[in-house]
């Protein structure tokens, strides 16, 4: 796995961890591990995160725009962590803390269907 990661050109740091990762067997909390590492990095920071799911991969436009809105709305810095999920049809779903701001069309037809329900 080293040879792989020096491939990469990840540092001597970042290797040793996820070897040390790879030799307690805990690769499958790898992922987590990087994700709370993030939050941990964006406080120190002084960012928030924001998670931000689309239907298909965001243009460079828009990443920039959608960062500008959430600044001005959050009033702090904003690292987007960018997610694609083709199931939302289209629309974004957008989750700051415990917040959660979701336009996604996959939501708007579930809606759609359970008024539908109620009226026959």
């Amino acid at each position: 796995m080293t040879a792989v990661l020096e491939k990469m050109g990840v540092s001597d740091l970042v290797r040793r961890f996820v070897g040390t990762v790879a030799l307690n067997r805990r690769l499958f909390a790898l992922s987590d591990m990087i994700d709370v590492f993030a939050k941990l990095l964006a406080a120190e920071r002084g960012e928030v995160v924001a998670k931000v799911i689309s239907a298909k991969k965001l243009t460079v436009k828009q990443t920039e725009a959608l960062t500008k809105e959430l600044k001005s709305s959050i009033g702090s810095d904003v690292a987007l962590v960018a997610e694609v999920d083709e199931s939302l049809i289209g629309g974004l779903v957008v989750k700051v803390g415990s917040r959660m701001v979701d336009s996604s069309i996959r939501t708007k037809l579930q809606n759609l269907k359970f008024a539908m329900k109620g009226v026959g």
